[in-house]
């Protein structure tokens, strides 16, 4: 959800990140732990990854 909007996109156009990690699932987030209590996540989760004078093309990266 984050890469989509006009004002982003300047700023992806302009400073493009090196690479972009896209989690294929849903990842559980279990207060201490408990992940007995938790049963699914509708929480999305990318990680982006900028290196300072990076210019050229962003790879994109699926994990689990």
């Amino acid at each position: 959800r984050y890469l989509e909007g006009k004002k982003r996109r300047l700023m992806f156009e302009s400073m493009p990140p090196k690479t972009v990690y896209v989690s294929s699932s849903r990842i559980k987030a279990a207060m201490n732990g408990d992940f007995e209590a938790v049963k699914s996540s509708a929480v999305t989760y990318t990680w982006i990854v900028w290196k300072k004078g990076y210019e050229g093309p962003t790879t994109l990266r699926w994990f689990n």
